[in-house]
């Protein structure tokens, strides 16, 4: 199974898109509820909002397959991040509660198993590879993890998500000052909302590699897709808007790249 997209750079910052995705295996394709065959919690278009990051020397890891098949940001034991409502490592339900596969077409505990196995281990072996690779050119290692999600879903929290929520699981996977940094800034705008720490703390991959203890550094950005796409099917892709965010997407990364310049 080819598992994900690798380009690998010359800076000390890995870009980690886990949910991009929209590959399906034969039983996932053929088992899915009507209400998700058109792979609508996808982090669309997440690659190419990002394709100034490959230009910059920023290597960039993209999984390939949907999160239906398998969430490449839980972890692999499945316990809950979140104690509010969230989806799991194979997804039951929707963001908006809505079930994933249709009555007694749930793959199987061995088709599942095989998927942890081909998909989401060799996904996390790179990313390890690829950190591990940094520290030793580097003395450091730098991780973003960038997500996407719709701007309003009710189940997963109250009101408009705001346009920008960094998360540093509570700044407990980068160092304050590279927090304090980026939420600097978000402050020194004014055209997007943002917050530090909200609904959106950091995943799995945010939280396990995250080790400023071991000056390994890492943060999650999840975007309110409103502000570069149409979040109603098709979901088509907003140049008109993303043209806008990209310089702010940029300049996140050059700061958080100068920050830790040495």
């Amino acid at each position: 199974m080819n598992a994900y997209q690798f380009s690998g750079g010359s800076l000390p910052l890995l870009l980690s898109i886990p949910h991009a995705g929209t590959m399906l295996t034969p039983e996932v394709e053929a088992g899915l509820s009507t209400a998700a065959q058109g792979l609508c919690d996808t982090d669309w278009h997440i690659p190419q909002l990002y394709d100034f990051a490959r230009e910059m020397g920023v290597s960039v890891l993209v999984g390939n397959y949907s999160r239906f098949v398998i969430d490449l940001n839980r972890p692999p034991d499945n316990q809950a991040l979140y104690t509010t409502a969230t989806t799991g490592l194979y997804p039951e339900t929707l963001f908006d509660g809505t079930p994933t596969f249709a009555p007694g077409k749930t793959p199987t505990a061995a088709q599942r198993d095989s998927y942890l196995h081909q998909i989401w281990q060799p996904y996390h072996e790179k990313i390890q590879q690829e950190l591990a690779r940094i520290r030793q050119q580097f003395g450091y290692a730098l991780l973003f993890d960038a997500h996407s999600i719709a701007s309003v879903i009710p189940r997963l929290f109250d009101g408009r998500l705001p346009d920008l929520n960094l998360g540093t699981n509570d700044g407990a996977s980068c160092s304050e000052a590279i927090a304090q940094q980026l939420t600097a800034c978000c402050a020194a705008q004014s055209r997007y909302s943002w917050v530090l720490n909200g609904r959106f703390k950091g995943g799995y991959i945010t939280r396990a590699y995250g080790k400023p203890q071991d000056n390994q550094h890492a943060i999650q950005l999840e975007l309110a897709q409103c502000n570069y796409m149409d979040e109603q099917p098709p979901f088509n892709w907003r140049g008109d808007k993303a043209a806008s965010l990209q310089p702010l997407l940029k300049q996140l990364i050059e700061t958080l790249l100068q920050h830790h310049k040495k």
